[in-house]
């Protein structure tokens, strides 16, 4: 996966840790993906990077134009079909965080 190409800040990042649980891991696989298509196309939707290792140890992070664009996302009918199913049986445990993106540099 390539780095998020985000805008100049300011900008929103949802940071998404999570421990998977290895249950329905075909089903978790379809979800995630169709979560990522379904978010490319909100408004204020402006990129995600993620990684997960072998032991099930995940991090996405989801970049947002605004806070508006975060609530709305969260509020999506199948985004929060996605996360009833994460919190009942794909996760052991994760956490949401919301941080407001005042700068960013590197080498792209």
């Amino acid at each position: 996966m390539a780095l998020a190409q985000t805008p100049k800040p300011p900008y929103y990042a949802v940071i998404f840790t999570s421990q998977h649980t290895g249950k329905e891991q075909e089903e978790y696989d379809r979800t995630s993906a169709k979560m990522v298509s379904l978010a490319q196309k909100q408004p204020g939707y402006l990129g995600v990077e993620s990684v997960r290792s072998d032991s099930g140890l995940g991090i996405a992070s989801v970049y947002w134009k605004d806070r508006e664009s975060i609530k709305a996302w969260r509020h999506h009918p199948e985004h929060k079909k996605a996360k009833t199913r994460g919190r009942t049986i794909w996760y052991e445990y994760y956490k949401v965080r919301i941080a407001k993106v005042e700068k960013d540099y590197g080498k792209i």
